[in-house]
């Protein structure tokens, strides 16, 4: 999976405001950034530049060193993040060809950001769907 830089930026910028218990508005006011364009940028929309960041770090307290830090080590981290639906079953073939229903999940990063659980993240990979062949019975299906 390859994660997007100014995804990475942008969820640390939404982490550090909300820690702070900040509101957008509040930290594009000082970091004179209009209010859509950041939250643009703390989702991940909108690529931001070198002065922007600076401003947005200014904002919220935040040296830029720190943040760009903690973005390359979110980056390795989910690179090195197994999947966590195998592409294959026990005897080697293909999932979907083992007549089981192939679930699409996301990758856990193995760290956490702080002592805060609210810092686990789930990082999608692509869209969740089951596949099955038409008359098959449906089989349910437990995500841990």
């Amino acid at each position: 999976m390859t994660v997007l830089l100014r995804e990475a930026i942008g969820d640390r910028l939404r982490h550090a405001r909300t820690n702070q218990r900040r509101t957008l508005r509040e930290v594009s006011r000082t970091a004179r950034v209009s209010l859509g364009y950041l939250s643009e940028v703390e989702r991940g929309r909108k690529e931001a530049s070198s002065e922007l960041l600076a401003a947005i770090c200014d904002a919220l307290e935040l040296p830029l060193s720190e943040l760009l830090h903690h973005v390359a080590s979110d980056i390795g981290a989910v690179s090195q993040t197994p999947d966590t639906v195998p592409d294959t079953v026990p005897d080697g073939r293909p999932v979907h060809e083992s007549g089981r229903g192939k679930l699409e999940g996301g990758r856990v990063l193995p760290t956490t950001l702080s002592d805060d659980l609210s810092d686990l993240r789930l990082q999608p990979m692509l869209s969740h769907r089951l596949t099955s062949k038409i008359g098959e019975t449906p089989k349910a299906v437990v995500a841990a």
